[in-house]
């Protein structure tokens, strides 16, 4: 619905303001890059200070001459703030400018849409921007608004601006609808790898953290990695055999930034969802980033909000190898647990000290043995098969069955107890190497 992008190559005036009555400050650095990323060509950024917004314009009279005179001069098509507009203001600074203005929030929802591949992703996004051009609708309607009455002004029905409105509030009830769905679906598959106790690890962090070179790297997969902002959107999930571990669950997730549109959080909860049922996250840093510690608080507001910043987590210092003489390293506690892995996904120094601080933090008793299964545990034996705890079974000429098992000891315990066996009932076959 909201999905038909102009060209690529617009040509951009950037506008950025030092609010000193704002604590944080967007860095205007990682604005241009967003505009770049959107597929904008910035031709000129103006800069100034207030101490708060104008309720008008948002800028002063002299900054908006400004801003008029750069969109004259570079023939500009498009006005872009880093910064929350009213839907008032927008409409005040087209009418000046006489050209499309957009603010942060519209230019993160634009990347986006371009990013969205699945019919989830896109799904997600259209709810986003529906909640985001609702409050805007009135631009292109004013001339049909029956509300304020007078002659010549009534008639009957709806009008254009009422349908819009009514026609809206009907899709995002059923793009809601159609993303309940989706949670019930992954709630589901999350329910299953409880059952079979597989565990997860998420790869969070701030966008272009290098997470999903990371992800290809630890799971020889090949999803999109570039140097731009929110190159991944949709989220990718592989299974990795661990040592001591077993089957693991590793799942990518889309990027955070600081001042995240509070809509797409609400919107993509279906899927941040997989981070915040997570037995591990990986809390990936470009820690040759000037920004490094902001990034990270801005990670942690966002984990805040959907509920995962009581998930255990594993600091993952990326791109070691922009840094001069840095050599991979696992930083541990007083008790000796991994806390955190400094390694270049890039070259692949470190991820094996990844792998190794992934497997001290997820491991627990486990039971691994090759077990002489006799005709008479048939209900024992279905029961290991549903928690996919087998990994190998071979036959015996009495019926009976070797089988190779992998299980926390604790599970294995709970089904012996349901079938009244005793752990001194079972016989080892083969102690597993």
């Amino acid at each position: 619905m909201f999905f038909d992008r102009p060209d690529s190559g617009e040509l951009a005036v950037l506008v950025h303001l030092e609010l000193s009555s704002l604590e944080r400050q967007n860095d205007p650095r990682e604005f241009e890059e967003l505009v770049l990323s959107a597929g904008g060509d910035p031709v000129h950024f103006v800069t100034g200070q207030r101490q708060t917004p104008k309720v008008r314009y948002f800028v002063g009279t002299g900054k908006l001459e400004e801003i008029k005179e750069a969109v004259k001069e570079h023939e500009a098509q498009i006005v872009m703030f880093n910064h929350q507009l009213t839907p008032s203001q927008e409409r005040n600074l087209e009418e000046q400018l006489q050209c499309r203005v957009l603010d942060r929030t519209g230019l993160i929802l634009d990347i986006f849409a371009q990013r969205a591949r699945t019919h989830e992703g896109k799904l997600q996004v259209e709810l986003a921007q529906l909640h985001h051009m609702s409050t805007r609708l009135i631009r292109g309607w004013t001339h049909l608004e029956r509300q304020k009455g007078g002659i010549g002004m009534r008639g009957p029905g709806e009008t254009q601006l009422e349908t819009d409105r009514r026609l809206l509030r009907a899709r995002i009830k059923a793009i809601h609808k159609r993303l309940d769905k989706v949670r019930k679906q992954r709630e589901q598959g999350r329910r299953g790898r409880n059952r079979a106790e597989v565990p997860t690890v998420s790869l969070v962090g701030y966008t272009n953290a290098g997470k999903s070179t990371l992800f290809n790297m630890i799971t020889s997969s090949n999803v999109v990695a570039q140097d731009q902002l929110f190159a991944t959107l949709d989220p990718t999930m592989r299974k990795l055999q661990l040592p001591e571990v077993g089957t693991t669950i590793f799942a990518d997730t889309v990027g955070f930034i600081s001042d995240l549109p509070h809509r797409l959080v609400e919107a993509f909860r279906a899927t941040l969802e997989e981070a915040a049922n997570a037995d591990l996250l990986l809390h990936t840093i470009d820690c040759a980033d000037d920004e490094r510690a902001r990034n990270i608080e801005q990670v942690n507001i966002v984990l805040e909000e959907i509920g995962a910043h009581e998930c255990p987590f594993l600091m993952v210092y990326n791109k070691i190898d922009l840094l001069p003489s840095f050599e991979p390293r696992i930083d541990r506690d007083d008790l000796g647990k991994p806390i955190a892995v400094w390694l270049s996904a890039k070259t692949g120094a470190g991820t094996d000290m990844l792998l190794q601080a992934i497997t001290e933090l997820l491991a627990q008793d486990m039971f691994h043995e090759t077990l002489l299964i006799p005709v008479t545990m048939g209900g024992f034996r279905a029961k290991l098969f549903q928690s996919s705890a087998v990994i190998n079974e071979e036959y015996n000429d009495d019926g009976s069955s070797n089988i190779e098992i992998r299980l926390p000891r604790p599970d294995l315990e709970r089904m012996l107890s349901a079938e009244n066996i005793t752990m001194n009932n079972l016989v080892v076959v083969k102690t597993a190497s």
